[in-house]
């Protein structure tokens, strides 16, 4: 894990010292340059609240969630498995994403959950007035780091395709499948895919609304044969003066829930909360 962290932190310094326009230009605009030429050649829409994002940015995800179980049980998560990320060049972006802290309500202990590392590779795309779609490429691979049972038995390998188009300039829809491929103890893990689609509209000048729809189809392991459904309805507030730039940094609140449609679900009324720093 750390050989591959090194890896991503100095091709993420080389891109960052090559895309500089000039020997005058400042770190923190060849920091900022990288969202900037992203609005030329991607759509702009927000990242999706729990589907994979097909779009490149760079930026840093406070995130916390709530949820109960079929028993009836809370457990909460300081960090929602999310973390943060940085482009490189304009077709490539890493990510990290920190061990969240889950604290249960109940008898099973508390502690951290599982790290991961993500690198997404940017096919192909336009902006709104070049045709406004995009199509992605992500890779994944999580590390058992989790403490207490709190995260899953060997680490797991996570490919995924994602992509979306807009449709006309206030509303979009995106497609993401992928799967959790698990480096060992095949059968008592499983195997599973992960199928997202969604829908977003640009409602006003700072307000987007989202639904989403979750689903995995499981393979083996305890749920074998089995699949669970969420419907997610979500909301962003992107706050941004007018007179805004792409290489100004900026927030964005977001916020939703997961509710089950599925008969079969481990969980239930997953309230999410975010708050992200895009630069």
């Amino acid at each position: 894990m750390k050989s591959f962290l090194l890896i991503c932190a100095t091709v993420a310094g080389f891109a960052l010292s090559a895309g500089a326009t000039g020997a005058q230009q400042s770190f923190a605009a060849r920091f900022f340059a990288h969202n900037a030429a992203m609005t030329r050649i991607q759509p702009g829409w927000p990242t999706p609240l729990v589907a994979a994002e097909p779009r490149l940015t760079q930026y840093y995800r406070f995130a916390f969630s709530n949820e109960y179980t079929v028993a009836g049980t809370q457990t909460v998560s300081y960090g929602d498995a999310r973390g943060g990320g940085i482009v490189a060049w304009n077709r490539c972006q890493f990510d990290l994403l920190p061990p969240s802290y889950i604290q249960h309500n109940s008898t099973a202990a508390n502690g951290f959950g599982d790290t991961t590392a993500l690198v997404k590779f940017r096919l192909a795309s336009a902006n709104a007035e070049a045709g406004n779609f995009i199509v992605t490429g992500i890779l994944s691979h999580t590390f058992p780091t989790g403490s207490h049972s709190n995260g899953a038995a060997t680490g797991s390998w996570n490919p995924t395709l994602a992509g979306g188009v807009g449709l006309g300039k206030r509303f979009n829809i995106e497609n993401s499948l992928g799967g959790t491929l698990p480096t060992g103890k095949i059968a008592e893990q499983g195997r599973t895919i992960a199928w997202s689609a969604l829908a977003q509209a640009h409602a006003t000048r700072a307000f987007w609304l989202e639904l989403e729809n979750n689903a995995s189809f499981y393979f083996a392991g305890s749920h074998d044969g089995k699949m669970q459904n969420f419907i997610t309805p979500g909301a962003f507030y992107i706050p941004r003066r007018r007179a805004w730039r792409p290489t100004h940094p900026f927030l964005v609140f977001a916020a939703g829930m997961q509710i089950a449609t599925s008969g079969f679900h481990t969980y239930n009324h997953k309230a999410i909360a975010e708050m992200r720093v895009l630069f």
